[in-house]
């Protein structure tokens, strides 16, 4: 059923995007079709496409590495977290099964252990799910920071370039792509360059 959908969501992008470029292109014809040419955009009549390749800017852009470490650290903490509250309950589990083995535990104590195990075992779970949740906040205002970054790059890049549409990548979305419009090059370049002055 998703798939279906996002096939047809595919498909109509696919004919919008047709349809944008046939009514914006100029006239001329080819013996293939519609002439799209890559210059200045401005000029009337015309369409200018460029795209850039996420999965390169995600590996080299030095604003995405720096996501990243955190995210990898964040981890790290929460985990380790988890590790010392799953060790004190399995401490305070192995204190009285060694009581009850030994015959020391009152019924008393017992019950009282008991609702301690499941205090702890309760508190375990609400610590997980709320690390869960700041860490996801986290990511997802992290991830906008970035979007806005690289909008805020494109704007500037895209003064003197003046395309229409500057799209990412990503396959599965697109079926044929002509490598002279791709400007990955320049989005990493630019992108560190824009990082390294920000973080001076």
């Amino acid at each position: 059923m998703k798939n279906g959908i996002l096939v047809w969501n595919v498909l109509l992008s696919l004919v919008a995007g047709y349809l944008l470029i046939t009514h914006f292109t100029s006239k001329k014809k080819t013996s293939g079709g519609v002439s799209i040419t890559h210059s200045d955009s401005s000029s009337k009549g015309q369409l200018g496409m460029a795209y850039f390749e996420m999965d390169s800017v995600a590996a080299s852009v030095e604003l995405v590495k720096e996501l990243r470490a955190e995210m990898i650290k964040k981890e790290e903490e929460i985990n380790g977290e988890m590790d010392r509250l799953g060790k004190n309950l399995q401490q305070r589990y192995n204190f009285f099964q060694n009581k009850a083995q030994a015959g020391t535990l009152t019924q008393t104590e017992s019950d009282a252990a008991s609702q301690e195990m499941k205090a702890l075992d309760e508190q375990m779970k609400n610590r997980r799910t709320q690390l869960d949740q700041e860490y996801n906040d986290f990511t997802v205002r992290r991830q906008n920071d970035i979007k806005l970054k690289i909008e805020e790059f494109f704007k500037k890049y895209n003064e003197s370039k003046k395309y229409s549409y500057i799209v990412s990548y990503e396959q599965g979305l697109f079926y044929f792509k002509d490598t002279a419009y791709n400007i990955t090059a320049d989005v990493v370049k630019g992108l560190n360059e824009m990082y390294k002055t920000k973080t001076k």
